[in-house]
């Protein structure tokens, strides 16, 4: 896939994502993994290196946000990302499996998975599905892609999309943004 950008997943790629994690092993942890790709825009690395107290609160709850802290931030991107509540939910039910300490994502023999392990873990989900062209970086893309087209409706900017993606540069964020062949024929229909 050299020279190509990863494919934006459809709502309904997503939810078989879900649906073959949920039949498999370790069905919580990997269903976190999805949603922390998917709904928060997290890079492999920031997966693989996120902690229990980037997401949980003074009180030991999920929190509201989760703090990318600079030091598993690519180029020291670190930000603050508000939780969805389907990853709120799928983080609840990984916490009570764990101890609460260290790493939220463990590999099975338990502390940090490598980001590469992570590459890996989506490369073979993907193929299991027969989802060509999607690889690890597949769920940051939609993520980016779906906040720049709701943006709108929050009143908010493509600034706002750049600051949660933990970009330096819009045009950056503007490059992980797919284009809709529909949006663009209803825009001209409305000129």
């Amino acid at each position: 896939m050299a020279g190509r950008q990863a494919k934006t997943l459809a709502p309904m790629a997503l939810k078989r994502m879900l649906a073959y994690v949920n039949r498999r092993s370790l069905s919580v942890r990997n269903k976190a993994i999805i949603l922390l790709s998917v709904k928060a825009g997290l890079r492999a690395a920031e997966i693989a290196n996120l902690e229990w107290s980037m997401v949980l609160d003074p009180s030991g709850k999920i929190a509201d946000t989760i703090a990318i802290e600079d030091r598993i931030a690519k180029k020291k991107s670190g930000r603050r990302i508000p939780m969805h509540s389907d990853l709120n939910q799928a983080l609840a039910r990984l916490y009570k499996l764990s101890s609460g300490n260290g790493p939220v994502i463990e590999s099975w023999r338990g502390g940090h998975m490598s980001p590469n392990s992570i590459v890996n873990w989506f490369a073979v989900l993907y193929r299991s599905l027969d989802l060509a062209g999607c690889s690890s970086h597949s769920g940051r893309r939609t993520f980016v892609t779906r906040a720049a087209k709701l943006t709108y409706k929050a009143g908010g900017s493509l600034r706002d999309v750049q600051i949660l993606a933990g970009h330096r540069s819009i045009e950056t964020t503007q490059k992980y943004i797919d284009g809709d062949s529909h949006a663009q024929r209803r825009l001209i229909s409305l000129l």
